[in-house]
């Protein structure tokens, strides 16, 4: 069996990698190519095309990008025209993957769409194109299966991978120990994965810190960053705030500087998943060129009263969101002191997140296996065996 894959970004080469996982299990003679990422790469995905390759946002920022996406597009499809995948699956990334799904999907290769575009959040006429180019979307979120289900699209919910990968119960002071940091109060600091992110968000959330510390005095920060590029761009808002002493700077493992703080102050992503999936409060950031938040504004494109992920799992919200102009050094920071002072909140944090995790516990891999499968089951054509 062949299978086509398109991953974007870290988070989808994550997901890629633990599907494949799955897959070689059941079929172990199983052959993945496409756009894949180093996890994907390593669980035996053929790369043509390395997954940061789509790492663009915004509704404005990737117009520059239109080009060489276009030519990675028309690529794809010659190579899976000549050769078709017994099924393709497109992994978030939907502005790029939709597309090209779409003119796959009339070349009769079976599509599995995973990760629900969040036509729930905004860009609703969306779906009208999920429907034309996706034989079946694989939900990370209960509430996106019956979104799409009432719209006549093919949906699973299989739950989140981040629900079993992360630690349960994490212990604060060995992470700490891990880390080499002894504070006897600490705040994890992640200001995003892309670029456009950490320089929209380096400078007030270093500003922040700068007034927690007067605060707070005691207070320290750990700060997990992704990439050297992005180190250097936090190194020097941290710098020109004067607070570079108070920050400790670690290459990757947020997972661990989020199990060691008592609060986290992010950027709006996968990140805030990760952070209440290990039952910490947290505050979030926002912001986006001002051309786009002009025209998100304008047209009122978001269709959802929270933008942090999850608020919109709980019963009620229980994370701050800082959007845009609110997300000022002084607004974050009065959030974050507020999380610190009061230890009945973040205990009601915490378990609203812990019924969270139970709820997005479902052996995501395995079940988005099965129904790629499934789907390359029931589209063989005559003769054909997988």
């Amino acid at each position: 069996m062949r299978i086509g894959f398109v991953a974007g970004e870290t988070s989808g080469d994550q997901l890629g990698a633990g599907l494949i996982r799955e897959l070689r299990k059941m079929v172990p003679d199983l052959q993945c190519e496409g756009v894949a990422g180093p996890l994907m790469q390593k669980a035996g995905c053929d790369a043509w095309e390395q997954a940061d390759a789509l790492a663009v946002m915004g509704l404005i920022e990737p117009l520059r990008e239109i080009p060489r996406l276009l030519r990675l597009r028309r690529m794809l499809i010659d190579r899976w025209s000549a050769q078709p995948p017994d099924v393709f699956v497109g992994i978030d990334a939907p502005d790029f993957n939709l597309g090209l799904e779409k003119k796959l999907k009339a070349r009769s290769i079976p599509i599995v769409h995973y990760v629900s575009p969040s036509v729930w959040a905004w860009r609703q006429g969306r779906v009208r194109k999920i429907r034309k180019a996706v034989d079946t979307v694989l939900c990370l979120l209960p509430f996106e299966k019956k979104f799409l289900d009432s719209r006549g699209i093919d949906a699973v919910f299989v739950g989140h991978p981040l629900a079993e990968s992360m630690p349960r119960n994490p212990d604060r002071q060995e992470a700490r120990r891990q880390l080499g940091i002894d504070s006897a109060q600490l705040v994890a600091i992640l200001p995003g994965s892309r670029r456009s992110e950490v320089s929209r968000l380096a400078e007030p959330l270093a500003a922040a810190a700068r007034l927690l510390v007067d605060r707070h005095p005691a207070l320290s920060f750990v700060a997990p960053m992704t990439s050297p590029k992005l180190r250097r761009l936090f190194e020097k808002a941290l710098g020109d705030a004067g607070i570079s002493d108070r920050v400790c700077l670690t290459d990757g493992n947020a997972p661990r500087a989020i199990a060691a703080a008592d609060v986290v102050l992010l950027a709006s992503g996968t990140a805030t998943l990760q952070t209440a999936l290990l039952g910490r409060p947290m505050v979030v950031a926002y912001k986006v060129a001002p051309l786009t938040y002009f025209i998100i504004r304008t047209f009122r494109l978001f269709k959802t009263p929270w933008f942090a992920l999850p608020n919109l799992l709980t019963p009620e919200p229980m994370v701050a969101e800082l959007m845009q102009g609110n997300a000022t050094p002084e607004k974050l920071a009065d959030a974050v002191s507020s999380l610190l002072t009061d230890s009945d909140a973040r205990q009601k944090i915490a378990a609203a997140f812990a019924n969270l995790r139970k709820e997005l516990s479902r052996d995501a891999d395995r079940l988005a296996a099965q129904a790629v499968l499934a789907l390359a089951t029931r589209s063989a054509r005559p003769g054909e065996t997988h």
